[in-house]
């Protein structure tokens, strides 16, 4: 049964949009919270008594939204709530879900350790058993440790105490949705696993299970708009994971696209058996291939040309949270606005809602991990990373792997080290996290590493990041690559970073940066060092911006080898002007004339190069 939530709660949409059931409770609100600067916390008693502060989950302490706004370091915090657990949820066993936590935490529910996770960008659950039952009351701590110190994933999250550069506010503790839901004791559904089969009309199914029942079976029914299409079932007592075909009529088939991004229905059941439903949940999908042809990217079977922007996914007053779902939607809104059909999620995973928002308004995604912080690519061989973020990612590809607007995987950034005659540390972890990508989704196409050092020479797209801000040089620099001699990242003296360039599809995945603040730019003319940053010189006027970045677009356009590009960045964030909007969204120029600049065709999609 449902429970109504409390008209002011924060964030109050159900978090996990593909795979959702009817009875869930939200935990978002306020909590008992405290700072425990030198993590004695444990020692001190925190975990068995009252704590001195309050904070609205689910904005971190750093953040002007959670009510605490404290952006020192913190290296360990403490939250606090009891709740009663929903009576109407009868026998069902209850999980505590956290949609994000940074970085190690451990949960107690009524004085037992219940979790224990390590990385602040993926969920986690803990399963409470016996230790509340619904109709019970139900305290839950949560001890979240984030030192400064040692390696650890922390994408753009600053090491120093002030923003600095390309670095901004931390967070620590909760900053997504914690809630609760009731599933079955016996057996109960596990989120499923949706591959899209454009080539033969279909969708293959994956439904993980807890346990195994004598006589269970699953069940899955695809609908659209005119109600259900096709079903499919199998048993569910000799495998904990049964699969299903649902394949569609003919005249039901509709590809998913930025032009048309249809979604499918699809409800699940587990059934016992006697066919009564035990578990139920509802989910959707979109009807897409990707394909590399050459040096060709294609999705359903054509190219379409990526005119990609970077995103970091930051707000002034909730950093890494968004501050309400319409917040996660607008931002997809506004890069469509200004001519862009997808974003390269920069150095974090983004919230499941707004991969959700891209699913249903058609806006293609790369999929990226939050790597800086691992030391990756350390330069002394003797300086072991956090081999942790392994974990973390495959992590984030079991979640989303069933979004259709997802079209790529890269699982790290700008990582460098010169090329020699050893195999060194770099080799090994690039190496592994792309096999590891691979093997958990053979289906989409992998970037072992975004720019710099590609150490792997069967990575399925390769790329280059250049800030040039003349748009004639940027030509020259970017026209090798008709010639299999692309631009590729190199170390200041020369050296090669990367494997050679085998004809892969390539695309120019960081580029513009334009720094371009109007408001400085009329209070005094020059570069004035401090107050701000981006790439090259300064615009002083609009026009001169929209020109320049009329003119890089325009280069890579008419590249008939570029699959794509991806344009720096969304929006300012803090220090950092160089975003096609403001940090706060507001526009900087007309947005329709950067969209003109976009729309004209692009030479990728006029032929095969």
């Amino acid at each position: 049964m449902p429970v109504p939530h409390a008209p002011d709660l924060p964030r109050p949409e159900h978090p996990r949009p593909q795979f959702v059931r009817e009875a869930w409770l939200n935990l978002n609100g306020e909590w008992q919270f405290e700072i425990d600067r030198s993590d004695t916390g444990l020692e001190r008693g925190l975990a068995a008594r009252e704590l001195a502060g309050r904070i609205l989950v689910p904005f971190c302490p750093e953040s002007a939204l959670s009510g605490i706004g404290e952006a020192d370091f913190l290296e360990a915090v403490w939250y606090r709530r009891t709740v009663t657990v929903p009576a109407a949820w009868g026998d069902a066993r209850v999980l505590l879900h956290f949609g994000a936590v940074d970085h190690d935490t451990t949960v107690w529910a009524n004085g037992s350790e219940v979790a224990r996770h390590r990385g602040g960008f993926t969920p986690f659950t803990a399963d409470l058993g016996e230790v509340a039952r619904p109709g019970e009351e139900l305290t839950i701590v949560v001890r979240a440790r984030d030192s400064r110190h040692g390696v650890q994933a922390r994408g753009k999250q600053s090491t120093w105490y002030a923003n600095s550069h390309c670095h901004y506010t931390r967070t620590t503790g909760i900053w997504q949705t914690v809630w609760l839901e009731p599933v079955p004791r016996a057996v109960a559904l596990k989120r499923p696993r949706i591959t899209p089969d454009l080539a033969s009309g279909a969708f293959f199914l994956e439904l993980p299970l807890t346990a195994n029942r004598p006589g269970h079976r699953v069940r899955a029914t695809l609908t659209d708009g005119q109600g259900a299409i096709t079903a499919a079932e199998s048993r569910a007592d000799l495998d904990l994971c049964p699969r299903l075909v649902l394949t569609l009529p003919a005249d039901r088939v509709r590809p998913w696209s930025p032009q048309d991004p249809h979604l499918y229905g699809l409800n699940l059941e587990l059934l016992d058996a006697g066919g009564t439903a035990v578990d139920t949940a509802r989910s959707y999908a979109g009807l897409r291939s990707v394909a590399v042809d050459g040096k060709r990217l294609l999705l359903n079977g054509k190219p379409v040309f990526q005119r990609l922007v970077l995103d970091q996914g930051y707000y002034p007053d909730g950093l890494m949270t968004a501050p309400s779902d319409a917040d996660l939607a607008r931002d997809i809104e506004l890069g469509l606005a200004a001519g862009f059909n997808g974003a390269r999620l920069h150095q974090k995973v983004f919230e499941e809602r707004y991969l959700y928002h891209a699913d249903r308004l058609g806006y293609l995604v790369w999929g990226e991990f939050g790597d800086w912080g691992c030391e990756v690519g350390v330069r002394d061989d003797n300086q072991r990373p956090d081999a942790s973020y392994v974990a973390q990612w495959l992590e984030a590809l079991e979640r989303d792997h069933s979004h259709p607007s997802i079209v790529g995987w890269c699982p790290l950034n700008e990582t460098y080290q010169p090329l020699h005659d050893r195999i060194t540390q770099l080799d090994d972890v690039t190496r592994a996290m792309f096999l590891a990508t691979k093997q958990a989704d053979p289906t989409r196409p992998v970037l072992d590493a975004s720019g710099y050092a590609h150490r792997v020479a069967e990575t399925d797209v390769y790329d280059s990041h250049c800030y040039e801000q003349d748009p004639a040089v940027f030509a020259k620099t970017m026209d090798g690559l008709a010639e299999g001699r692309p631009y590729v990242n190199a170390a200041p003296d020369g050296r090669p970073w990367s494997v050679a360039y085998r004809g892969q599809p390539y695309f120019c995945s960081e580029f513009g940066g334009i720094w371009w603040d109007p408001e400085a730019a009329a209070e005094a003319a020059g570069n004035e060092p401090g107050t701000s940053w981006g790439y090259g010189e300064r615009p002083r006027i609009p026009e001169e911006f929209v020109d320049r970045f009329t003119g890089l677009t325009g280069v890579l356009l008419d590249d008939p080898d570029m699959f794509g590009y991806c344009y720096t960045q969304l929006t300012d964030v803090f220090q950092e002007r160089n975003g096609v909007y403001r940090f706060d969204r507001s526009e900087k120029v007309d947005t329709a004339r950067l969209r003109d600049a976009q729309h004209r065709p692009a030479a990728f999609e006029a032929g095969t190069p």
